[in-house]
């Protein structure tokens, strides 16, 4: 089977979330030593994100380093961690990867959920206009969001390709593949160590085609 056309997620598995999380604690660690003199902020809420905290990581950490976590000071922190310029990059495989079905002239592009702002910035330190022929980003779209079959049927018309020519790859298992399967394509996901979804299984029906670590998995398959 030839496969013309490649779609990817972004998180976890062009580049490691964790580095993005990273990032954006720094950004605001740097704000709320300029904003209010606080200090600690990165510390604390890295060391929580480690042990697996998640959800209200922002709120503990206000309090651990002295400061009133007040429903405006939260929304702007969330403020500045979205809209941060990131400081990540694409994994080493991802890029080789990426390169290899430029050359073989593939149809390549990207569908992500999250926020808009956030995923922009990353498509933006990523350099993925360099390799993508369409980006859908679906908070632009509500109705896209995965689960939903619609984001990807978007890039399927786009290019005009049947199911069976289109594959997608991501990570998480409790969402990204049930609409692309439902299309018929080929999935998938891309289970790296250190990913924020390595540890989670999904019912036989939302499962992967395929599970791969490493892009370098995926050059023979698609050569």
């Amino acid at each position: 089977m030839i496969y013309s056309c490649v779609v990817f997620d972004i998180d976890d598995t062009l580049y490691l979330e964790r580095d993005y999380v990273r990032s954006g604690f720094i950004a605001v660690s740097e704000w709320l030593t300029s904003e209010s003199g606080a200090q600690g902020f990165f510390d604390v809420s890295w060391n929580l994100f480690e042990r697996g905290r998640r959800g209200d990581i922002f709120d503990v950490t206000f309090k651990e380093i002295g400061l009133e976590p007040s429903r405006g000071m939260i929304a702007a922190a969330v403020d500045v961690y979205r809209n941060h310029r990131p400081n990540i990059s694409l994994l080493r495989d991802a890029e080789a990867f990426l390169d290899f079905l430029d050359s073989r002239g593939t149809l390549i592009a990207i569908l992500s959920d999250g926020p808009l702002a956030s995923q922009k910035n990353k498509v933006m330190a990523l350099n993925l206009e360099k390799w993508t022929d369409k980006i859908v980003l679906t908070d632009q779209f509500p109705n896209y969001k995965k689960p939903s079959h619609l984001g990807f049927d978007s890039i399927q018309c786009h290019f005009e390709k049947k199911g069976f020519e289109c594959v997608y790859i991501a990570d998480n298992v409790k969402k990204d593949f049930v609409g692309p399967k439902f299309l018929g394509w080929m999935t998938i996901r891309v289970r790296r160590p250190g990913g924020l979804y390595y540890e989670l299984s999904c019912e036989e029906a939302f499962a992967p085609n395929i599970t791969i670590s490493s892009f370098d998995e995926l050059f023979q398959f698609f050569g």
